[in-house]
């Protein structure tokens, strides 16, 4: 639990702040960026929440938080931001909240379709979204990134006996399917699974319904550059390859980058997404 008596100087006076225990993982300043800034090496409140949907914002990004270091004497909203999540986005695509610290704050998402549910990478296995996703009718899949991002997944899986899918390329032992080899795969008809190495070498992309991309490590919004970004810094593997693995992202369609770390994005359409992604490969390459 966050403590104001170890809080950061920089936060804006009243009831929300940042204690020492963050670990400048983005997840509250890409999440509710009207309260929470990056201040360099942590997070820090630039703007106390005004009114109530962004008093439920800061709230939610409080729950979010992977190392409890968000807290606040505010505590009207806390019962109801902890039954949030997971919050959608867009249709029935939705952010489960409750990042886990083993993963640095990457983000997991669910996806409800008839067909049934799909959890993009693991959050942590808080009883609250548990419960909840119970509610929602489980989960059938579970797609894991890379292996950076893989948090809880082994609770997750023995609560709802899900099947995990990977590439075998990132190595990680005793799921229930592997994707191998460079060329996308059908998980089911609105699921294309590919291959995208570079940050790791089996970092991989779904692609749900031709409209949302979600992009583990590998691709991101930049609130900064005001564009698509990826960084040479945190890649684990090869950074031509990631490039490569880019410019492959150009054959799809879709409308939506849903990334764990960095700001998601959405277009106007397919088009102007695929122009996006040529001037962020412009950037990049030079």
């Amino acid at each position: 639990m966050a403590k104001r008596s170890d809080s950061y100087p920089d936060n804006a006076p009243g009831p929300f702040f940042v204690d020492r225990a963050c670990i400048d993982c983005g997840t509250c300043y890409d999440f509710a960026p009207e309260v929470f800034a990056d201040a360099g090496d942590h997070a820090r409140v630039h703007l106390q929440p005004l009114g109530e949907a962004q008093r439920r914002k800061a709230a939610q990004a409080l729950v979010a938080c992977p190392v409890a270091a968000i807290g606040t004497e505010d505590k009207g909203l806390l019962r109801q931001a902890a039954s949030d999540f997971p919050v959608t986005l867009e249709d029935e695509v939705a952010y489960c909240g409750y990042a886990s610290e083993r993963s640095f704050g990457g983000r997991s998402y669910f996806i409800r379709r008839p067909g049934g549910n799909v959890l993009m990478d693991s959050p942590r296995s808080a009883p609250p979204l548990l419960k909840r996703l119970d509610e929602l009718g489980g989960i059938k899949w579970m797609v894991l990134s890379h292996r950076d991002d893989v948090a809880d997944h082994a609770a997750i899986q023995a609560n709802f006996g899900c099947r995990r899918v990977m590439h075998r390329d990132d190595g990680l032992r005793g799921l229930e399917r592997y994707l191998e080899g460079p060329d996308p795969v059908a998980l089911e008809e609105d699921l294309l699974l590919i291959p995208t190495p570079g940050h790791s070498p089996g970092s991989l992309c779904l692609l749900y319904r031709k409209r949302y991309l979600f992009t583990g490590d590998h691709l991101w919004w930049n609130p900064q550059a005001g564009r698509l970004s990826a960084s040479k810094t945190y890649c684990w593997h090869d950074w031509p390859t990631q490039l490569r693995s880019l410019e492959r992202l150009l054959e799809f369609d879709f409308t939506w980058v849903l990334p764990g770390h960095g700001a998601w994005f959405r277009a106007d359409s397919p088009v102007a997404m695929k122009g996006e992604l040529e001037r962020a490969l412009r950037a990049l390459a030079g």
